[in-house]
């Protein structure tokens, strides 16, 4: 018989035990894609509607951060100003008044005068020269304390600070009951009131915080002026009707100022800031 030569198979690869180097660098390659920023920045995008959310968390569309002022400034107000003290020191008030991004630029400046019966602030009547100067209109104010008479602080306060036509009202900081009852407070915060506006003619404004107004002044003098503190949030959470100026930030940065400032916002236009102003 002939034999059948045998035929040499060929060898076969042996299957590899792990994931081959092409499938390892695909693996790599969507891991990278899946725990970067930008694409984590992409989901959340289509989730919320907006790219902001994840830049700036809990900003809305009229919620913007301004670089130069280094703080969040709501979008709906036209007219910005600061207040100031002795904390802030030397200011130069003509670098204030130059400092712009967009349409944002200080308009107005609050001063703080004096404090209780016997406080003047160091810097005030420099401020209160220098600022109307550049261009900026003023007012002062008055850090109020109700364990001391409302008449005789009234009094103090006028003779250190004279209001002139084309000046912001004048201004009644309250923003602690200083261990009074708030009955007690308001008796004495009535007679400074009285005061001021007898002796000016003008509704001074009332300066305070959102919680110690909602607990102490609200639904009391609705027929003034409020100026609230309510910090680094989008919106002021009060009826709009109810206040004149929100004090919406502690931490602005201004040009000529070499400390952080507060930051406000008048509600309404410019026309509606020129008829507050004293006639």
């Amino acid at each position: 018989m002939v034999k059948k030569l045998a035929t040499k198979r060929k060898p076969t690869r042996k299957k590899s035990k792990g994931l081959s180097i092409q499938l390892k660098f695909a693996i790599v390659g969507i891991l990278l894609v899946l725990l970067s920023p930008f694409y984590y920045g992409y989901i959340v995008k289509m989730a919320t509607s907006t790219w902001f959310w994840l830049r700036h968390p809990g900003e809305d569309k009229n919620y913007r951060t301004y670089e130069s002022f280094n703080i969040k400034i709501p979008k709906n107000y036209s007219v910005h100003g600061i207040d100031v003290s002795y904390y802030q020191g030397k200011i130069d008030w003509q670098k204030v008044k130059a400092m712009k991004e967009d349409d944002v630029h200080v308009t107005f400046a609050f001063i703080k005068a004096t404090e209780g019966l016997l406080n003047v602030d160091p810097y005030f009547l420099r401020n209160w020269r220098e600022a109307p100067k550049a261009g900026i209109k003023v007012g002062a104010y008055h850090f109020f304390r109700p364990k001391r008479s409302g008449l005789w602080q009234a009094n103090f306060f006028l003779q250190t600070a004279t209001f002139e036509k084309g000046d912001l009202p004048p201004v009644v900081d309250i923003e602690s009951l200083d261990g009074v009852s708030p009955e007690n407070m308001r008796k004495q915060l009535n007679t400074f009131i009285i005061q001021i506006e007898e002796k000016t003619k003008v509704k001074p404004i009332i300066y305070s915080g959102l919680k110690f107004y909602q607990d102490n002044l609200q639904g009391y003098y609705n027929d003034y002026p409020f100026w609230v503190a309510h910090y680094h949030q989008p919106k002021l959470k009060l009826a709009n009707k109810t206040w004149k100026f929100w004090q919406h930030s502690d931490k602005a940065r201004i040009n000529g100022i070499n400390h952080v400032v507060d930051f406000n916002a008048f509600n309404g236009d410019s026309l509606a800031f020129s008829q507050i102003l004293i006639k």
